[in-house]
């Protein structure tokens, strides 16, 4: 701890992100990145603006397009809504800080999210010093809807949520933006992992303003080390995120992200092939588990939440950690035993799974 840091600094407890591994060769299940490339149209996107103009790379010596315009016009196509209704940056993290900073004060009631959820809220809530309030989850780890039909400073969770990969339907989220509204208070539904199965509610921004959803195309696009994110809701909610991006730095999206971006919000045929791919592997992995006698929870993400039948969570993260194979331990009450696995590509399931039966057989 310095004394050249101020009282914010010294209070704050960053987010840990999951390992990225530099000594070894690992099977790398503990990030939620998806096993499968870009679209070949990204690459390509990509290159043009390598190439473009009278010498190679010549445009990356001007500031990229600040309004992000080709990108919210490709995810507005994407989403059917309007460009004006899309926000974008550096990856739905920046954009989750922002709409923290945006919509959620210091001087009112605690905001509300999940007990067990992304552990970068909390973080988020202490850098801008807003107050919040965790629910718990029930004990098969969904979130029952009728805890947030409350006085509140507004409220957030996941759909999938994470880690536990549960979904919440439609119907339940929108009466939840229904209350809330009344109450003048921002519902913001962080979709990260919609696309492996939940159902988005972007359809409803018309209906409910003060309904903002947050997606990333770290997951469903393969675009993890590009960091791109937006968010789709009503037009007052995207000028907010604005000013609050705008006191910052109004370049956010670099002009190769934003082309590649782009590219990839258009191809839908492409992500959807992927996505069912990656879908079809969750599936026989969490038959293939529940077989082996783990708890494995229903997921819509691009994940499993598991818990070994005989062996504690961070005895089978060390052990599968010793074989080569990295997933994610959450050392904390209610999930101190179980590992999200992230699904990889076929071959890299296979050797989880074969793993997972040598170690439950003391192998």
């Amino acid at each position: 701890m310095s004394n050249y840091w101020n009282t914010r600094t010294k209070t704050l407890s960053p987010y840990v992100p999951g390992e990225q591994p530099r000594d070894r060769t690992f099977i790398k299940l503990n990030t939620n990145e998806n096993p499968y490339p870009p679209s070949p149209r990204v690459l390509e996107a990509i290159q043009r603006v390598l190439s473009d103009g009278p010498a190679a790379g010549s445009r990356l010596r001007l500031y990229p397009d600040p309004e992000c315009r080709e990108l919210r016009e490709a995810a507005a196509a994407r989403y059917g809504v309007k460009p004006a209704q899309v926000f974008a940056g550096n990856g739905s993290d920046e954009v989750l800080a922002f709409a923290f900073g945006a919509f959620f004060d210091s001087n009112t009631a605690p905001i509300l999210f999940p007990d067990i959820s992304y552990s970068f809220y909390p973080v988020y809530a202490g850098l801008w010093n807003i107050p919040f309030r965790t629910v718990p989850v029930r004990e098969d780890f969904s979130i029952d809807y009728k805890d947030y039909l409350v006085h509140a400073g507004g409220v957030i969770f996941p759909n999938p949520n994470a880690p536990t990969g549960r979904t919440l339907p439609q119907d339940e989220i929108l009466r939840i933006a229904a209350y809330q509204e009344k109450q003048s208070r921002v519902l913001i539904v962080d979709e990260a992992y919609a696309a492996f199965g939940a159902e988005s509610v972007v359809p409803a921004i018309e209906e409910h303003p003060n309904l903002l959803t947050v997606h990333t195309l770290s997951k469903s696009a393969s675009l993890a080390g590009l960091r791109v994110g937006f968010a789709i809701g009503n037009e007052e909610l995207i000028e907010g995120l604005c000013r609050i991006r705008d006191s910052f730095n109004s370049y956010t999206v670099d002009r190769i992200a934003q082309a590649a971006a782009a590219a990839a919000l258009r191809d839908t045929a492409y992500y959807d092939g992927i996505t069912q791919k990656v879908i079809a592997a969750r599936e026989l992995a969490a038959s293939a588990l529940s077989k082996l006698g783990f708890t494995v929870l229903p997921s819509g993400a691009n994940f499993l939440f598991i818990r070994s039948p005989t062996k504690s969570g961070p005895d089978l993260f060390a052990a599968l950690r010793e074989k080569g194979i990295l997933v994610r331990h959450f050392n904390q009450p209610r999930i101190a035993d179980f590992l999200r696995l992230s699904i990889g590509a076929d071959k890299e399931m296979d050797t989880s799974l074969a793993a997972c039966i040598e170690i439950e057989d003391g192998k």
